[in-house]
């Protein structure tokens, strides 16, 4: 079993923005099916607010063994779901099995030098027609010491992350979030320049420019944003 130590710092703030979670579940549910597996859960908290229980299967795959406690922990106390459960290693150290109906990487595939092979891998575990959902960091230019604090190999255009996807498959949605949120990431790209946002800001972003974000990101056409959101589909 593959073990990584995650070198970021910034998971116990991200916890934090529980509106930017609640506009990712109500995106993201609908494709995500009965069988799911998360890869890099981190400590659980993604997974508590995209997983509401009803599904059959959630497997939590983490490769940091601190964080693969956290994550037990949040199994055992009830913050996660019961249909939960954790499995330390990556994606290449799973056995093929029963396939899933979605693969799911939420801020995830920057972490990963070869994204394209870690997305083939990936949809080896998908059923026919299942789901492989990735959620990242959006726009090159806004690469930052916060991207590099926290170990982004990149951040994504829609086209750089569509050429990444497996070719046995099309992608069903494509498209930027968080128009309002793009606007302080390149903020602290071209005058903060911080390796790590304080608390006090990530409740700002979190309270003020998320819900700005749901309410103009559809007039924008989702043409803008900070993050990227791609829903690509295997083959029937």
């Amino acid at each position: 079993m593959t073990a990584i130590t995650y070198i970021g710092k910034e998971l116990d703030l991200f916890a934090q923005a529980v509106n930017w979670k609640s506009y990712l579940h109500d995106l993201l549910a609908p494709h995500l099916g009965q069988r799911v597996l998360e890869v890099g859960a981190g400590q659980g908290t993604t997974t508590a607010a995209l997983c509401d229980g009803n599904r059959q299967e959630w497997v939590c795959l983490e490769p940091d063994p601190k964080l693969r406690a956290e994550l037990d922990q949040r199994c055992s106390d009830g913050r996660i779901p019961p249909c939960c459960r954790v499995h330390g290693g990556v994606v290449a150290d799973l056995r093929p099995a029963h396939p899933f109906d979605s693969v799911l990487y939420v801020d995830v595939i920057e972490h990963i030098a070869d994204d394209r092979h870690e997305l083939a891998q990936a949809a080896q575990h998908l059923a026919p027609g299942g789901a492989l959902i990735v959620v990242a960091p959006a726009h090159p230019f806004l690469f930052s010491a916060f991207d590099r604090a926290i170990g982004h190999h990149r951040r994504y255009s829609r086209r750089t992350l569509t050429a990444v996807t497996p070719p046995a498959g099309c992608v069903e949605m494509l498209r930027y979030l968080d128009s309002a949120g793009m606007l302080a990431s390149l903020a602290n790209r071209v005058l903060l320049r911080q390796s790590l946002p304080s608390e006090k800001q990530i409740l700002f972003w979190d309270r003020r420019l998320v819900p700005l974000s749901r309410r103009i990101d559809p007039l924008l056409g989702h043409r803008v944003g900070k993050s990227v959101v791609c829903i690509w589909k295997k083959n029937k």
